[in-house]
């Protein structure tokens, strides 16, 4: 089980750790001299400079920096980056900064921290520190062993089939847009017969195109699925997706964007743990990234498990 740490006192840095992946990154060399300037000219220390792999997505670099005892963690790149570095620095007490550099971004775009890098910088070195509740999932443990972690939601059933087939070119190329193609490709899918419990209660029986357990509301593109959700209320946030044919997903969508009172093919619910059982192994997905398909998402909130870096609020 994943435990909050303390959260440090003062502002000073004495080591940081940056961890970049070279592929979300057009020009390696520059970004690190311009990420190197900017904490030089905030008197911080040379940072460790650690780069992902495509066997290691950013958990044993985590690990690394952790040992190092840094105080810092800039990851830059992509949500996979993102969840990989959280699922480590969670319950350290070390905090993590947003350098975005993928396709959906979705922890910084909930944050409002964008894809200009020396913006985000500001965030990581003189913004405000933030604790943050993780999910985390049973039976979807990462390659260095620790625990299947979301910063951001974890899915089941349609979302996680559109984000496996959309090309990781294509997303380069075209950003969040390109998921646009996948799902409309994926609307026909059959939706899944599934039991769903919270918090241990009784079982309620659906059938589903997708489940969504969500940490905050706002999906690609910033569609405020659950606009309710907070990233630090102790609480995940649970969709269920229900609709038949393609005129249930357009009423769906326009509910969705226009934010009426009841959203059509729509349930929601929140708990702290949930449990879903499918009839068929189903794909999944932790934060844009998919696992390993399954016939089960088992998710727990973790309240307050990850300090993060956010904009300083302006007063």
């Amino acid at each position: 089980m994943l435990l909050p740490g303390p959260v440090p006192q003062g502002g000073h840095v004495t080591r940081s750790a940056v961890i970049v992946n070279p592929s979300k990154v057009v020009d390696l060399d520059e970004r690190r001299r311009e990420i190197c300037a900017a904490l030089a000219a905030a008197n911080w220390p040379e940072p460790l400079w650690l780069e992902t792999t495509p066997d290691d997505p950013g958990c044993g670099m985590a690990v690394q920096a952790v040992a190092e005892g840094v105080d810092v963690v800039l990851a830059c790149g992509g949500d996979g980056t993102v969840m990989a570095v959280a699922s480590v620095l969670a319950g350290t007490g070390i905090a993590l900064a947003l350098i975005p550099s993928g396709t959906g971004n979705l922890l910084a775009t909930n944050f409002g921290i964008t894809r200009d890098v020396r913006a985000a910088l500001d965030v990581a070195i003189s913004g405000a520190r933030r604790r943050i509740d993780v999910g985390v999932v049973e039976g979807a443990d990462t390659v260095t062993g620790h625990p299947g972690t979301f910063t951001v939601m974890a899915g089941m059933g349609f979302d996680a089939a559109m984000v496996g087939e959309t090309p990781d070119d294509r997303k380069r190329r075209f950003g969040w847009v390109a998921y646009v193609v996948s799902g409309l490709r994926n609307l026909h899918r059959r939706r899944m017969p599934l039991r769903i419990r919270l918090d241990g209660g009784r079982w309620m029986h659906r059938r589903a195109s997708s489940v969504l357990v969500a940490n905050v509301g706002r999906l690609q593109g910033g569609i405020p699925l659950l606009p309710d959700a907070a990233p630090d209320d102790g609480w995940l946030d649970v969709a269920v997706l229900t609709p038949r044919d393609i005129t249930d997903w357009a009423q769906l969508a326009w509910g969705v964007v226009l934010r009426w009172g009841r959203t059509p093919r729509l349930e929601t619910f929140r708990a702290r743990r949930v449990e879903v059982l499918t009839s068929r192994a189903e794909p999944r997905e932790l934060d844009g990234d998919v696992v390993a398909p399954a016939r089960r998402l088992m998710a727990e909130i973790v309240p307050g498990a990850l300090l993060l870096c956010v904009p300083a609020e302006r007063g």
